[in-house]
């Protein structure tokens, strides 16, 4: 006999709330969203993409990493900035840079970057959001040059530039005020360049230097730590203290008894 199963209802289910309250009495703590930093940027030029990212890795208010690599690479034609997690940028970016890799074998063609994106997309909607990467995808196939972006959760935008990340409010200030079209390949880096830097001194999650990939036609370049905008300057004075700067008010000196280890100390 079969048991006929009901579908699920639509909208949203609160059935766990008054749970979830009763929990927090008892002194038990609701996840939170972790909190990342991270400025990446990516915008369309007359003849391909360039893509940017700042290279501090954070571990909550500690600086793990001054210059980390937060551009990956995903195929020939394509590369990827990612925010978030580390790990989970990095991995998500090196389990699809390997799919695509045996597609491009078994098809003998460039792989397109909309194949990049609907697996990137597919991927992060299966976890719900739970693979913490924010990816922004930049390459250049059949159709020119393409720029994407892939939210945690699986949603995604196609736009001409795009921003990402802790500092993403402070590039896009930058993006908006000074994008324009069919920029020449030097425009194009200099935006790029001048909107991670908006992140690094205005925002705290990101910092250190600046690193530019430019995706073309039949080629690509990497410019890592392309500007190290936030480099230690020359201290302009000297803080060592000669000797007697600061009076000596008591001086009190105790005599120290010398301890020999006899034999009987001997455990060998």
């Amino acid at each position: 006999m079969a048991l006929k199963v009901s579908p699920p209802a639509g909208g949203f289910s609160l059935d766990n709330h008054s749970r979830n309250i009763a929990l927090e009495n008892l002194g038990l703590k609701a996840p939170t969203a972790t909190k990342t930093g991270t400025t990446i940027v990516g915008v369309i030029f007359k003849d391909g993409v360039v893509l940017g990212a700042d290279t501090r890795a954070t571990e909550g208010p500690i600086v793990a990493d001054k210059n980390c690599e937060k551009i990956h690479y995903i195929s020939p034609n394509m590369y990827c900035c990612g925010a978030g997690t580390a790990a989970d940028t990095e991995f998500t970016t090196l389990q699809i840079s390997s799919q695509l890799e045996l597609h491009r074998l078994a098809t003998g063609r460039e792989t397109r970057v909309v194949t990049a994106l609907t697996m990137l997309k597919q991927m992060l909607f299966k976890y719900q959001g739970h693979v913490g990467a924010a990816l922004i995808l930049g390459g250049y196939d059949i159709n020119g040059p393409q720029l994407f972006t892939i939210y945690p959760h699986g949603s995604t935008d196609k736009l001409p530039y795009v921003t990402m990340g802790s500092g993403s409010l402070n590039a896009m200030a930058i993006m908006e005020s000074q994008w324009k079209k069919d920029m020449n390949r030097q425009e194009a880096i200099q935006l790029v360049h001048d909107a991670i830097c908006a992140g690094i001194f205005n925002d705290l999650g990101s910092g250190s230097n600046v690193d530019v990939t430019v995706i073309e036609k039949g080629k690509v370049e990497v410019l890592r730590n392309y500007a190290k905008p936030n480099e230690r300057g020359v201290k302009e004075a000297s803080y060592k203290f000669k000797r007697g700067t600061t009076a000596v008010l008591t001086t009190n000196i105790r005599a120290l008894v010398e301890v020999i280890e006899g034999d009987a100390m001997d455990t060998s």
